[in-house]
C-alpha cells in the first residue's frame, strides 16, 4: 500500500493512524500542500485524485480517496483489531462521534477555506482565528456533552479500545492547538487524547513524525 498525503493534513493523520493500528505496513508518498500553487493542483496528482485533496491510497492498482472511506476499506478487507464495534446500534454511535469531527468541524477549518477567506473575502488573520475557534468549540462542545455523558464512553470515544472515532479525535485536537486555543473546556475529551497519545500507533502517525515534516 502507498499513502499520498501531507504531514499535518488531519484527514491524512486519521489514515495514518487506522494503518498502524491494523499494523498494516505502507509507504509515504508526501503531497506538499504549501509549495507553490500545491502539488495536490499538479497534472500527475490530479490523475490519481481529481478532487485534488489529501490523503489517496494506492493498494493493489487501486486508488481510494477521501479518509473515512479508506478506513471503512481498511476495516472491511483486515478485520482485525476491529475499528468499529459489533453492534449495529454501536457503531452508528462511533460513525456520528467520527463524522461530527470530519463532516462538522474540518471542512470549516480547512486549509483552503482559510485561504479563501484571506484571499476572496479579504479576512485579516484575527478573523481567521475567530472564525478557526468559532467552529472548534462549537464542535468540540458537543462533543464534550456526548462523551461525558453517554455510558458507552470508556477509556477511548467507545469502550476500552481505540477505534474511528478516536482516528477522527485526535488530529482535530492536533489541529485546535494551531491556533492558540483553551481547551480546557473539554477534560473528556482531553483525557481520551491523553489515553491515545500513549499508544505507538497514534505516536507514529503524528505530524512531526512524518518524513515530509518541516
Amino acid at each position: 500500500m502507498r499513502l499520498y498525503g501531507f504531514f499535518r493534513s488531519s484527514a491524512s493523520y486519521r489514515v495514518r493512524i487506522a494503518l498502524n493500528l491494523k499494523g498494516l505496513a505502507y509507504d509515504t508518498s508526501p503531497v506538499n500542500l504549501r509549495l507553490g500553487e500545491g502539488e495536490q493542483f499538479s497534472p500527475a496528482y490530479r490523475t490519481l485524485n481529481p478532487q485534488a485533496l489529501v490523503p489517496a491510497l494506492e493498494d493493489d492498482g487501486r486508488v481510494l480517496t477521501q479518509s473515512l472511506a479508506i478506513i471503512e476499506y481498511l476495516e472491511e478487507t483486515h478485520p482485525h483489531p476491529p475499528l468499529l464495534p459489533a453492534s449495529p446500534k454501536d457503531r452508528a454511535r462511533v460513525r456520528s462521534l467520527a463524522l461530527a469531527v470530519a463532516c462538522e468541524i474540518h471542512p470549516l477549518n480547512n486549509t483552503r477555506v482559510l485561504r479563501y477567506l484571506k484571499e476572496r473575502l479579504g479576512a485579516g488573520q484575527e478573523a481567521q482565528d475567530v472564525w478557526y475557534r468559532h467552529w472548534i468549540d462549537t464542535g468540540f462542545s458537543a462533543l464534550e456533552a456526548r462523551l461525558s455523558r453517554e455510558r458507552e464512553t470508556g477509556r477511548f470515544c467507545h469502550g476500552d479500545a481505540p477505534g474511528l472515532a478516536d482516528c477522527c479525535l485526535i488530529p482535530q485536537m492536533a489541529n485546535a492547538r494551531r491556533v492558540p486555543h483553551d481547551l480546557t473546556p473539554y477534560p473528556t475529551l482531553l483525557r481520551i487524547e491523553k489515553a491515545c497519545l500513549a499508544l505507538d500507533a497514534f505516536q507514529r502517525a503524528s505530524p512531526e513524525r512524518q518524513p515530509d515534516a518541516g
